[in-house]
């Protein structure tokens, strides 16, 4: 065949090739900043198409007709085919519509439940042929109790990982990722800063447009967090040609790590696979971990591990609010607890939602209809709770802002205030924050061994150190030590202890994990409590150390960090 070559035909090439390029050039960043902003509102019709959106059209129709939700399910999942796959689906097209009109209508779902499915979809499981994998094997093996706890943990989420995961034509294995990163606990923080089940740095959050800000955090939130870690982790994998090892490497360690390993190796003829790079000792054990799962995960039961059952079907609904909305009020609407509210919407780091979005909230999926149904009664207006207070002298709105704890815009806004010119006597509105009392008391209570609160105990008559140690789960020695007392000191009512417990009553200051730091070259006490928002005598008081003493790098530290303030 004879191929015509003409300006006309030039200039449509070009103009197909050129909007290519321009969206093959987006950065994570940009493309991060417009995919979040597809997900807010799936009640307006220019967002109906995106990847949310249509998730939520999926388990609208789910129970309504089983055959239809399936088909709409599967149209969701675009998976690359080769030639060959290609044609041999237009080949038996016809035949299999034929066949389908004949057969009885199957199931909506092939697997009743979730983790069979996943089991049936992993992968990994043939790169596994390494003897630092079966290390961690025969160590996860041996904790299958710790296996089965996250797995329980991570029941609220995983579905929509693994809709999303198959919808982008990814390996199902990376839904396993979280159980690396964060032991599926959207509120884990580490010691160098990274937050929620994907455990984004702030620095690569702002890289892929995930908002930080006094309100919100983005890399706790579920949606957002897990769109913008598969949308990290398929320009990972497009950067190194298709390796999921290498791509796992470069979410661990960077990229520009990894880059240079491979160039390393390179320069001196050495093969470039994971296995013959040098890396990071995390990164090194963060892979075989990953690995371990895998193969653990395709066959449970072979491991002794028994799976908490969790349906093949969505655990939560996003429903959009529309405007702010107080939590603990939402949580009420909803019929269920304000704990379980926090743990399907980490991503708040106040009472209430955030002023500039998102305006949306995941509800369980057997409540979301009665809350839905509940708050569209409820004008926007009425959705905070709000309190009345006279400006006195000396009042500024920083000052009546810390007192209040919100921010100087939230007054502003709330009272339409063009200035910061305060009248003695005049009135403003202020949103309630109930008190002062922390929305997330319920969650700082203990997803992990590893948490604890700061409490000022009042010695009461008749206390003594032991009972004090017992009502707070932890030990005698420790209260002795976080207070400098000796071992036969008597305490007196009215004295006040530090204890750093599971506690019922709890810290004002959002969410309080314990973060285990080593020390680094440079570092010193200011700028550790600058980095986690910590005061230095508290750095002193929990590590026994002198404000004068040196810190030695690799020194090991223990702080006890708010994650909600700690990156602001």
């Amino acid at each position: 065949m004879t191929t015509l070559y003409s300006p006309f035909n030039k200039f449509t090439f070009g103009a197909l090739l050129i909007p290519l390029l321009v969206a093959c050039a987006q950065t994570p960043h940009q493309y991060g900043a417009r995919h979040k902003n597809t997900t807010l509102f799936c009640d307006r019709v220019e967002n109906r198409s995106s990847e949310l959106c249509r998730y939520q059209e999926v388990v609208k129709r789910d129970y309504a007709s089983s055959d239809s939700a399936k088909q709409i399910r599967d149209g969701l999942k675009f998976k690359s085919q080769s030639k060959l796959q290609t044609a041999k689906a237009a080949k038996h097209s016809a035949e299999a519509k034929t066949e389908a009109s004949r057969e009885t209508p199957q199931t909506t779902k092939q697997y009743q439940q979730l983790w069979p499915r996943l089991a049936s979809e992993l992968q990994f499981d043939a790169l596994a042929g390494h003897a630092d994998v079966e290390d961690r094997e025969e160590w996860y093996a041996e904790h299958s109790y710790y296996l089965a706890k996250i797995s329980k943990r991570a029941a609220r989420y995983l579905y929509y990982i693994i809709e999303n995961i198959e919808e982008r034509g990814l390996p199902s294995d990376l839904a396993l990722l979280p159980f690396v990163e964060s032991a599926f606990d959207p509120f884990a923080y580490s010691h160098g800063r990274a937050s929620g089940l994907w455990q984004f740095v702030p620095n690569t959050a702002k890289h892929l447009g995930i908002d930080q800000n006094w309100w919100y955090d983005g890399r706790r939130d579920v949606i957002t967090a897990t769109d913008s870690a598969l949308d990290y982790l398929t320009d990972l994998n497009r950067r190194f040609d298709g390796d999921w090892l290498l791509t796992l490497a470069a979410y661990n360690a960077g990229a520009g790590t990894v880059n240079k390993a491979i160039i390393r190796n390179k320069k001196k003829g050495l093969p470039t696979d994971f296995w013959s790079l040098r890396l990071p000792k995390e990164t090194k054990n963060y892979i075989p971990k990953m690995l371990a799962l895998v193969k653990i995960f395709k066959n449970p039961a072979s491991y002794n591990l028994t799976l908490p059952p969790v349906a093949n079907e969505p655990h939560f609904i996003a429903v959009n609010t529309g405007s702010q909305l107080d939590l603990a009020q939402a949580a009420k609407l909803a019929d269920i607890s304000v704990d379980e509210l926090y743990r399907l919407n980490p991503g708040f780091n106040r009472w209430v939602t955030a002023p500039e979005g998102p305006h949306r909230l995941l509800i369980p999926q057997a409540k979301a209809k009665t809350f839905a149904s509940r708050l569209a009664k409820i004008p926007p207006r009425d959705r905070l709770r709000w309190q009345q207070y006279k400006i006195q002298a000396g009042d500024n709105l920083v000052t009546i802002a810390r007192r209040h704890h919100v921010d100087v815009a939230t007054l502003r806004a709330s009272n339409q205030l063009d200035n910061d010119i305060l009248k003695i006597g005049h009135v403003l509105l202020i949103p309630d924050a109930g008190n002062g009392v922390s929305p997330h008391k319920g969650v700082s209570q203990g997803l992990a061994s590893s948490e604890a609160s700061r409490i000022e105990y009042k010695v009461r008559s008749g206390d003594t150190v032991s009972g004090i140690a017992k009502n707070y789960g932890v030990s005698s020695k420790k209260i002795l030590t976080w207070n400098k007392l000796a071992s036969n000191s008597i305490i007196k009512p009215g004295q006040k202890l530090v204890v750093w417990g599971k506690a019922p009553q709890q810290s004002a200051k959002g969410i309080i994990r314990k973060v285990g730091y080593k020390v680094r070259n440079g570092d010193s006490l200011a700028l550790i409590a600058s980095r986690f928002n910590l005061r230095i005598r508290d750095i002193v008081e929990w590590n026994s150390i002198k404000t004068s003493q040196y810190l030695r790098p690799g020194q090991s530290l223990t702080l006890y960090v708010d994650i909600t303030r700690a990156d602001l």
